[in-house]
């Protein structure tokens, strides 16, 4: 046996039997997909055999002799083959999925939590975002341990490539407060030193590594193998490492690609005097493997690098692990082998080389085999028992929050929050986070009541009577600094802490509505990640006057709509954000489809776009004692309800021409100005609070694509009759651009004149604002008059 001198129970020559057929593998899944299967659209399928095959080693000493059942690791896209392939040799996942890379059903592009067939921990894709993930998932498993009691340790495992270092969401990650001594994180950098378009010039090894120092970081280096470490050791080493060393990149990994003569020559060229000496004792045949002898493709060396980082337990740790793009193969090393396939003879004599034929091609290990055995040992070592995403308690479908006077929906945000928070059963899941805004976005009453997280007990050293900001370990609120892409990444993996750490949480986030965008795209994976959280954008639109076009949001509202895995909600009134807010917490908590029909697929976060103006409540109680709170709720709920009924209003109008005026947010009460101008003028306004429109629009699709796969006509889905009973033109106003709510004439197949925000904002009063975008009465009124002139 070949034993790892740390780890006598590791055979490496067993690790290297298994490594082996972990590249072949991987290889071929790609193969197969491009030259195997005939899509008929002539569009390249792709994958990534070079990407893939530099992470072969550190996988296979990951998976194979490292990790424990409850580690959790994120995988870099490109090495999605590699990943697939392990778990295949690991017995847990089915044979037939192979050839089926990036086909419909099949093995997708990029490790996916929601997609793939086989288990995946943490989706990636969007470069920067997958190693980021679990320095949050180990956040929040901090914080499950503190709650609710030490879990199965974990370690929280990120393999990236080195150009993910690129990305600016990296450092953000790194330098925030909330992600500091964590022991239990480990990322390995893919350091192959080539990017998508070209072999990097420079090596930033020293940059980066002062980077994560400064961080607080542990940083380790696997940069050679063992055969060029033995030959350092020879007399004269040292000069031949400080030749190799100070080797250009470019050169280096030039060498890849070469052999004989012409590899003498380029590892010579520009060498001090005496290297040649040095090494004259080496064959032709040598010489290759020795001065391509790269650490993180030496299973010993690897399993050293992460056996160090398990010793250091205050602090997070890094591996740049060496490699070179295309470990293996015969495009190692080349300067444009991102995209490329091999061809199918050198896959041929790939598959020749490691001992296999067309009919063993596929094979998994012999199970008697050492390899086999070894193996089949490992799966079961990390089998995971299931885990429950259901917390054992129902949400109230109310919290009755009293409003008696105007009151904004943030107000109202902050009092319902505290309201669950007293909840005997509710409250201690609840978990609020917010980059450096909690006070602004009205969490206050919340920290007051449940303090701030911390892993110790921290001293405060100021007394303020409006803001207790006790920080201990019992503290509900993690507190972040400014960085939206860290607020979205931190929501995704307390949304996800029933399966990373066990225990299901309720969490909810803040952040100014107009910087929503600034986290887009970390938003967009943790819902991708099938992750479920509660996230408040306020203040928003031009009704935060004063602050000028910057501070306000005119796209969000569509992004909201459009965002899949996410339910968008715009609430004017105090009882209708309550019941929608514990709507969607009693889903989360349930842990499976709401229940409700306008969204019986809807499974995901929650996005709630809110405004510090203070509204006037009572059209609102008008329309609860006409309809009572049975129905009222239903329709707030599934996504619109009719405020004001213009024939109840104005029975005088029974005859009149009828317009619906709808509207969400804050700009009712100029909605409720104009419908009053408009029965004065003998037109019937009905007004129409749209509290979500994602759920009208799906309610809307659903009928139309089961008409169109039924070839049927479509219905009218309930919720919009409801709301617009009468078959009239409709005008939609809202603080936001105008093409968000402009669907809603298709959807009932009338006329339509939609009233927005097109344009950035200025500062000025909110009077100002709304003449500047024709939200007043006035402007309504006529875009009514626009709309009846259209039927």
């Amino acid at each position: 046996m070949n034993v790892h001198p740390l780890r006598p129970d590791v055979d490496l020559d067993v690790l290297d039997e298994i490594q082996r057929r972990v590249l072949w593998l991987a290889t071929r899944i790609v193969d197969a997909a491009n030259h195997d299967r005939r899509t008929g659209d002539g569009v390249k399928v792709g994958g990534h055999q070079a990407s893939s095959a530099s992470l072969v080693t550190a996988m296979t000493a990951l998976w194979f002799a490292h990790l424990d059942a409850a580690d959790r690791v994120a995988v870099k896209p490109h090495a999605s083959p590699v990943f697939h392939a392990i778990q295949y040799l690991l017995g847990n996942l089915d044979r037939s999925y192979l050839p089926k890379l990036r086909a419909r059903g099949g093995l997708q592009s990029y490790p996916s939590r929601t997609k793939d067939p086989d288990e995946v921990d943490f989706s990636t894709g969007s470069v920067g975002l997958g190693a980021a993930a679990p320095l949050f998932a180990a956040v929040t498993r901090r914080y499950v341990d503190a709650h609710f009691g030490p879990r199965p340790h974990s370690r929280f495992v990120a393999l990236i490539g080195d150009a993910e270092l690129d990305e600016g969401n990296i450092w953000e990650a790194v330098a925030d407060p909330a992600t500091t001594a964590l022991g239990n994180v480990t990322w390995l950098v893919d350091f192959n030193r080539q990017s998508l378009d070209r072999v990097v010039p420079g090596v930033r090894i020293n940059q980066w590594r002062g980077q994560f120092e400064a961080a607080g970081w542990h940083v380790v280096e696997v940069k050679y193998g063992r055969r060029l470490a033995e030959a350092y050791a020879r007399p004269g080493g040292a000069a031949l490492r400080d030749w190799i060393d100070a080797m250009p990149n470019e050169q280096y990994q030039s060498l890849f690609g070469l052999a004989g003569e012409a590899l003498w020559a380029r590892f010579l060229d520009g060498a001090p005097e005496g290297i040649e000496a040095l090494i004259a004792d080496v064959s032709d045949d040598e010489l290759g493997p020795l001065v391509t002898d790269l650490g993180g493709h030496d299973l010993a060396a690897m399993l050293d690098a992460y056996a160090q980082c398990d010793a250091v337990t205050d602090r997070p740790s890094v591996i740049f692990a060496y490699t070179v793009k295309g470990w293996g193969l015969p495009i190692a090393g080349n300067p444009r082998n991102h995209s490329a396939l091999l061809g199918t003879e050198q896959v041929d004599a790939l598959r020749t080389a490691h001992g296999l034929t067309p009919d063993t091609a596929w094979d998994r290990l012999d199970p008697a085999s050492p390899a086999g055995i070894w193996a089949n040992a490992r799966r079961e070592a990390l089998a995971r028992p299931p885990r429950e995403r259901a917390l054992p308690v129902t949400v109230p479908e109310t919290t009755r929050v009293r409003a008696n006077k105007p009151i904004s929906t943030q107000e109202v945000f902050g009092r319902v929050l505290v309201d669950l928070a007293r909840h005997e059963e509710v409250g201690r899941y609840l978990v609020t986070t917010a980059p450096d805004v909690a006070t602004s976005t009205n969490l206050a009453g919340f920290i007051n009541k449940t303090g701030v997280f911390a892993p110790t007990k921290q001293r405060s050293w100021s007394e303020d009577r409006m803001l207790r900001w006790e920080q201990h370990p019992a503290g509900q609120h993690i507190e972040l600094g400014i960085s939206e892409m860290n607020l979205f990444l931190l929501l995704g993996q307390l949304g996800l802490s029933w399966d990373l750490s066990g225990q299901p949480l309720l969490p909810v986030g803040t952040v100014y509505d107009p910087f929503v965008l600034r986290g887009l795209d970390a938003f967009l994976y943790g819902t991708y990640s099938g992750s479920r959280f509660v996230v408040a954008g306020t203040p928003s639109g031009i009704t935060l006057a004063p602050e000028g076009g910057a501070h306000q949001s005119t796209i969000t509202a569509s992004v909201g709509l459009e965002l899949p895995g996410v339910t968008f909600v715009e609430p004017a009134y105090a009882t209708t954000l309550d019941w929608l807010l514990c709507d969607a917490l009693g889903q989360i908590a349930r842990g499976d489809a709401p229940t409700t029909t306008a969204a019986p697929t809807e499974d995901g976060a929650y996005y709630f776009r809110l405004s510090t103006r203070p509204i006037d409540q009572a059209p609102f109680e008008a329309a609860r004692a006409r309809l009572g709170d049975a129905v009222l709720r239903r329709q707030a709920v599934a996504g619109a309800y009719r405020l004001v009924d213009a024939h109840q209003a104005h029975p005088e109008l029974a005859d009149a021409p009828v317009v619906h005026l709808a509207a969400s947010g804050a700009v009712l009460p100029e909605v409720l100005a104009a419908a009053a101008e408009l029965a004065e003028e003998g037109i019937a306004a009905h007004v129409v609070d749209v509290t979500s429109l994602d759920r009208l629009y799906r309610a809307w699709q659903r009928t139309l694509r089961q008409g169109v796969r039924t070839a049927t006509v479509p219905s009218v889905p309930g919720v919009l009759r409801a709301a617009f009973g009468d078959r009239a033109p409709v005008v939609t106003v809202h603080d936001a651009a105008s093409h968000a709510m402009a669907w809603l004439g298709s959807a009932l197949g009338v006329p339509a004149v939609p009233l927005g925000v097109d344009e950035f904002g200025q500062s000025g009063s909110v009077h100002d604002l709304y003449e500047l975008h024709d939200l007043l009465p006035g402007s309504i009124v006529n875009a009514a008059l626009a709309a009846l002139s259209l039927r």
